[in-house]
C-alpha cells in the first residue's frame, strides 16, 4: 500500500506545507548566498584589478630640501599653495613649473616650495597631499608630486585611493612597508591641516596661489600670483623684485 494511502488527509497536508515550507527556506538560503557572493565580488574585485600607473620622469631640481627645491638663501622665496586634485594646479605642473625652477631655482634667485592646501577639493586631497610628506620622508617627495599629477584625471573621482597611492610609492622605488606605515599612522597629517591653516592664514581663496616673498632694506615684502599662470607672468614679477632689491 502506497504511503499516502495509509495517512489521513491531515498528515499529508501537514506534510505537503513541510515540504513547501522547506523549499521556501532553500530559496532563502540560496539568494542570501549569492547576493552575499555578489558583495563579496564587488568588494574584493577592485583590490583584485591591476592597478593602472602612468610612468612619470621627473625633472631634476636644484638643491632639494624635502618639499622645497632652489638655495635656502635665494633672495626670493615663492611659495605654492596647491592641491593634487585641482585641474588648473596639474596645468602648472605640466606647462610652467620646470621651466621656472630651472631658470630661476637653478639660478640661485629663487627656492620653491610646495604646500599642500588641506581638504580643499575632498578627502583625496588630504590623502595624496599625506603620501606626497610620507614620500618625503624617503627623499623623493617631488618624484610622488609629479606622479601625483601625471596620474590625475579629475576631482574626487578614485585617483588617489590607499591603493593607488601605494602603487605610486611602489613604482617610484620606495620602502612599501615605511610608506605605508606613515600612510596608516596619519603621521603628516597635522602637517596637511596646518599647511591649509596657513594658507588661509595668507588670504589663500583658491589653486594653485602662489606667495612670492623677498625683503627690501630689511623690509619683508610680499605678492601674490593667483592661478596657473605661464612663464612670463613669474618672469615679469621675479625681474621686478630682483631690481628692487638691486640684484
Amino acid at each position: 500500500m502506497p504511503k499516502e494511502q495509509g495517512m489521513s488527509k491531515r498528515q499529508l497536508l501537514r506534510e505537503k506545507r513541510q515540504r513547501d515550507e522547506k523549499n521556501k527556506r532553500m530559496v532563502s538560503i540560496g539568494a542570501v548566498v549569492i547576493g552575499a557572493l555578489a558583495i563579496f565580488g564587488l568588494m574584493i574585485y577592485p583590490n583584485l584589478k591591476p592597478v593602472d600607473v602612468v610612468p612619470n620622469t621627473s625633472f631634476e631640481r636644484p638643491n632639494v630640501d624635502f618639499n622645497a627645491a632652489g638655495d635656502p638663501n635665494a633672495p626670493i622665496t615663492i611659495t605654492e599653495y596647491s592641491d593634487y586634485q585641482c585641474p588648473y594646479c596639474k596645468r602648472f605642473s605640466d606647462e610652467t613649473e620646470q621651466q621656472l625652477v630651472e631658470t630661476y631655482a637653478a639660478g640661485g634667485q629663487i627656492r620653491f616650495v610646495y604646500r599642500s592646501f588641506g581638504l580643499f577639493i575632498g578627502p583625496e586631497s588630504q590623502a595624496s597631499a599625506e603620501a606626497a610628506y610620507c614620500a618625503g620622508d624617503q627623499g623623493k617627495f617631488w618624484e610622488f608630486h609629479d606622479i601625483l599629477f601625471a596620474n590625475h584625471t579629475g576631482e574626487n573621482v578614485g585617483d588617489y585611493t590607499n591603493r593607488k597611492l601605494q602603487a605610486f610609492a611602489e613604482t617610484l622605488g620606495l620602502d612599501t612597508t615605511a610608506f605605508n606605515s606613515c600612510l596608516d599612522s596619519g603621521k603628516h597629517k597635522q602637517r596637511v591641516t596646518q599647511d591649509g591653516i596657513d594658507g588661509q592664514a595668507a588670504g589663500i581663496k583658491a589653486t594653485p596661489t602662489f606667495v612670492m616673498t623677498y625683503t627690501v632694506n630689511g623690509e619683508t615684502k610680499s605678492k601674490v600670483i593667483e592661478g596657473a599662470q605661464p612663464f612670463n607672468v613669474f618672469q615679469t614679477e621675479i625681474e621686478a623684485a630682483l631690481a628692487e632689491m638691486g640684484q
